[in-house]
């Protein structure tokens, strides 16, 4: 029996954006496979030269199969900026559009294994997406990281940040930004965690993130809309929030290069 497109979500999201690439000079794409059989895209847009060495940003979404609208987010972010590259303007963006491709297809939170990918990040993982995502991270030495998540216990838009210690003065901004799109989550406790106005400090064990024990951390932000708002609303949020942390951290880079 034949299957339609829509059958193959993730496969679809692909094409449109390996279609958008073959379009612009500034976006690559690539699929990164293992032995296995696992396959992972990879685009990076390679903004216009910013007078020093580029920012290297990984984005990351779908790594829940059932949190769709990051991974839209990251394609709609992707058309934006061939549109308008001057926005990158210093900066190698590195779109990970569906990190859990079996997960996004069945539109489940674990992957085909029955694993929750998001708890198996540096802990010797044999699950194949974690490797290769490790792999990445360990290569490409990101300047930053930034994660796209729907959180279906929450009724407004809310972040966790870690690393490098500007991470903070990078997330309230693009909070502010996506608030005039979907409501903050001003809850004392998210997601069982200590929160201030929609920031979590503290995260579970085994999420994706760079190594650990990094003499130069980078600054790490997940980014969390809430599931059961319009899809629509959800992308555009995300796409403000992240266009926020691009200016706020060229602002920083700038800022110290003055010093």
């Amino acid at each position: 029996m034949n299957r339609n497109v829509s059958d193959h979500p993730g496969a679809d999201l692909s094409r449109r954006l390996h279609l958008l690439a073959l379009r612009s000079d500034f976006l690559v794409g690539k699929q990164l496979s293992m032995k296995s059989g696992c396959i992972l895209d990879r685009f990076i847009f390679e903004g216009p030269h910013g007078g020093g060495d580029p920012i290297r940003i990984g984005l990351f979404a779908g790594i829940h199969g059932d949190e769709r609208t990051g991974s839209e987010a990251l394609l709609r972010l992707a058309e934006t900026l061939v549109l308008r590259p001057g926005i990158a303007e210093g900066y190698n963006l590195h779109f990970y559009p569906i990190c859990n491709p079996s997960g996004f297809d069945a539109g489940t939170r674990l992957s085909r294994s029955g694993k929750d990918l998001n708890r198996e990040f540096w802990k010797q993982s044999a699950e194949p997406e974690v490797m290769l995502l490790e792999r990445e991270i360990h290569e490409q030495r990101f300047h930053g990281l930034v994660s796209l998540h729907s959180d279906d216990t929450s009724d407004g838009i809310y972040g966790f940040v870690r690393g490098a210690v500007l991470t903070r003065s990078l997330l309230e901004p693009a909070l502010r930004a996506a608030e005039k799109i979907l409501p903050r989550n001003d809850n004392a406790i998210i997601d069982g965690f200590p929160a201030e106005r929609g920031i979590i400090s503290e995260c579970y064990a085994g999420i994706l993130t760079s190594p650990p024990k990094l003499e130069n951390s980078p600054f790490e932000i997940i980014f969390e809309t809430p599931h059961h708002a319009p899809a629509k609303a959800q992308v555009e949020a995300f796409v403000v929030a992240i266009l926020s942390i691009l200016a706020e951290y060229r602002k920083f880079i700038a800022f110290a290069a003055d010093l």
